[in-house]
């Protein structure tokens, strides 16, 4: 089963959390980023999760890694990153700096692949460059806050971090068993695609790289597993199956009619669907 973007600083989302349960004691849960903004908050929701599901994948969102002025650690960038993933490890829930598991239960075998890419701003017009697309951003006021509370440090800038990112990640997959599929996880989307529903198309920049478009097929994925845009919803490219599953925020479920308590989605064994999903 899969969730993310649970902003428990919210007390609905909170709510909400208390209440998620596994539907049988087997159950994994992929927890896709945007959990919280602070430290103490994102221990609490993956503590209790991790003594309700069997076993608990996450991968960090933006919102994990912003560096916020009333959060007591003042961790930056890659060591903030570093100080979350020895916190999960201290909880038994997997990052994706550790060995990916291979989930045996119904729809499998298949290598469960949390993933951490960032972006990279290439997710923008062709006819802008970065430095267009970003002052398109400012004239029109849709700025991610990414650009003053999430410090790349010790990385020279976000998109070179996630250049890193990029490197080190194709390495663990290509050294994964080649004859198992995978479920990949990603906080923001893998290909562009998702982001062409954007209200404001200015934000889809700080949404993902252009060097994963491929990774679907290039590592053989069941399903792809995202959040970040807060628009939940299973799409196929490529034939394959894309879950957004995305909490968000309170005042969005309110505005389209989504129920929070049902939030959480199966992502094995698949539920029929075709390509036109």
């Amino acid at each position: 089963m899969a969730i993310s973007d649970l902003h428990v600083a919210y007390p609905e989302n909170r709510e909400i959390v208390e209440q998620l349960r596994p539907e049988s004691e087997h159950d994994w849960l992929l927890v896709a980023g945007d959990v919280g903004e602070f430290f103490a908050d994102i221990e609490w929701a993956l503590r209790l999760l991790s003594e309700r599901f069997a076993k608990v994948v996450w991968v960090p969102g933006n919102h994990e890694l912003w560096t916020v002025r009333d959060d007591p650690v003042r961790a930056r960038g890659v060591e903030r990153y570093r100080r979350l993933v020895e916190m999960c490890r201290g909880l038994g829930v997997v990052t994706p700096e550790d060995p990916y598991p291979v989930y045996d239960g119904p729809g499998g075998p298949v290598t469960i692949a949390p993933l951490f890419l960032l972006y990279d701003y290439t997710f923008r017009p062709p006819d802008l460059s970065k430095e267009e697309a970003m002052a398109w951003a400012h004239e029109t006021g849709i700025v991610c806050t990414d650009e003053f509370v999430l410090h790349p440090d010790p990385h020279p800038t976000r998109d070179a971090w996630c250049r890193a990112r990029l490197r080190e990640t194709e390495i663990r997959l290509d050294s994964r068993d080649p004859d198992l599929p995978t479920v990949l996880i990603n906080h923001w989307p893998l290909t562009r695609q998702p982001t062409e529903v954007l209200r404001y198309p200015q934000f889809a920049q700080w949404c993902g790289t252009v060097e994963s478009a491929d990774w679907h097929l290039r590592y053989n994925a069941a399903a792809v597993v995202y959040g970040h845009l807060h628009i939940p919803r299973t799409t196929w490219y490529d034939g394959v199956r894309f879950e957004e599953v995305s909490l968000g925020y309170p005042r969005e479920r309110r505005m389209y009619g989504y129920d929070g308590a049902k939030a959480l989605r199966c992502v094995l064994p698949a539920a029929d669907g075709g390509a036109g999903a």
